[in-house]
């Protein structure tokens, strides 16, 4: 019982382990964005429209307007311009940061979850106001301790006030520099700085990730319409999908999964082959008692069912401590840290939560109850077959 119990509670955690892991890894991932797809501008393949191809499609600012009006499975979408390497100052401390100009609907895209203050308003784009919602890490560079929201902080000269601090993002998957690190202004006051009407990228999510293929499909069609290429042509248009590369984190997640079950599994196993040899030695034991059964009228099949019974109930006995000792382990370390040290993160979102798992507790009792059947079904089936008088005789 002792062993069976030890094999349910080592299956249960381990499993837990698996399931806790694969969430932290799928929720850092997604961090970037729920459904988050980028438009990059590339050069043509064929030839379409007059065009020869090799012709270089360059993304403008009024594209997003035009896949706005046009694609209505688009949910929402911003244009995004970026500075590198921009000196910002706030008091003595200056830092050169990742700079991101974009519109309101970008916060909704990428996950943008505030600490403090509020994020960009369509308000601030309309009136190019000077305002920035910084990073966590960004502002620990430039204000150490002190609260950022309301502070003044100079860009490449200009004076900007900052209205948002940014939650600290435990994020595994990103495209250039991390938004724990960027400042985000509105897209029109980036104009200070650079040329926005030629956009870095756009960055979008559908509607109903049911539809996202379509919206894809349509979006190319839209903007081939304006940009003279063949929708069908790859290259002319490069569309990354971040929700497909979801697929590795899943296979991941699913391998180690199948790997810490197996391991459960053979610890049952070893359980189910002690439980055999015990009801083995147990039949040896009780011989004379079996030949008295029989004696007085006892069945094969009473006998059978006997054994086969006691088996069950050392394995259901076993498998129900097995789960409260699980439980139990599973309780009392609740977290285990993974992403969020590295990301000095102490919210727990990048962390591994254990806790019991159905599938886990489902498994372990049908395992158990076959390992159950299984294991005294051999001694039950030599008790059965004994005959009384060589069992009446045996000392």
């Amino acid at each position: 019982m002792a062993s069976l119990a030890w094999g349910v509670a080592c299956f249960v955690i381990l499993y837990s382990y698996g399931e806790g892991f694969g969430f932290a890894l799928q929720s850092s991932f997604q961090a970037v964005g729920q459904d988050l797809v980028l438009l990059f501008g590339g050069q043509t393949s064929k030839q379409a429209g007059g065009e020869r191809a090799g012709h270089k499609i360059r993304l403008e600012e009024d594209d997003v307007q035009a896949i706005r009006d046009t694609v209505p499975m688009v949910g929402a979408i911003s244009s995004e311009v970026m500075v590198r390497g921009a000196t910002v100052v706030r008091g003595y401390r200056q830092q050169n940061m990742s700079l991101r100009g974009v519109e309101p609907a970008y916060g909704r895209i990428r996950n943008m979850t505030m600490s403090s203050g509020r994020w960009l308003s369509p308000e601030d784009s309309a009136t190019r106001e000077r305002v920035a919602v910084i990073g966590a890490k960004a502002a620990e560079k430039l204000f150490g301790d002190i609260p950022p929201v309301g502070e003044y902080i100079t860009i490449r000269g200009t004076r900007f006030q900052v209205i948002g601090l940014l939650k600290t993002k435990t994020q595994i998957s990103n495209y250039n520099t991390p938004d724990n690190e960027c400042l985000f202004i509105p897209y029109s006051t980036a104009s200070l700085f650079r040329n926005t009407r030629y956009p870095d990228d756009i960055v979008w999510m559908p509607a109903n990730p049911l539809f996202r293929k379509q919206a894809v499909r349509d979006v190319r069609a839209t903007l081939g319409r304006i940009h003279n290429f063949v929708p069908t042509d790859e290259r002319a248009l490069e569309v990354i999908i971040f929700n497909e590369f979801m697929k590795v984190i899943d296979a991941m997640t699913i391998a180690l999964q199948v790997l810490l079950g197996l391991i459960g599994a053979l610890t049952l196993a070893i359980g189910g082959i002690g439980l055999t040899n015990i009801m083995l030695v147990s039949v040896t034991q009780r011989t004379r008692e079996i030949g008295v059964l029989k004696s007085i009228g006892a069945t094969k099949a009473g006998i059978l069912l006997q054994f086969l019974f006691e088996a069950m109930v050392i394995v259901t006995a076993g498998g129900l401590l097995g789960v409260a000792i699980g439980w139990s382990v599973t309780a009392g370390i609740q977290t285990l840290p993974l992403l969020g040290p590295l990301f000095k993160d102490d919210s727990g979102g990048g962390d591994i939560h254990l806790k019991i798992s159905t599938f886990a507790v489902v498994t372990s009792t049908v395992v158990l109850e076959l390992i159950g059947i299984i294991a005294g079904l051999l001694p039950a089936l030599k008790a059965s077959r004994m005959d009384p008088i060589d069992a009446l005789r045996y000392e």
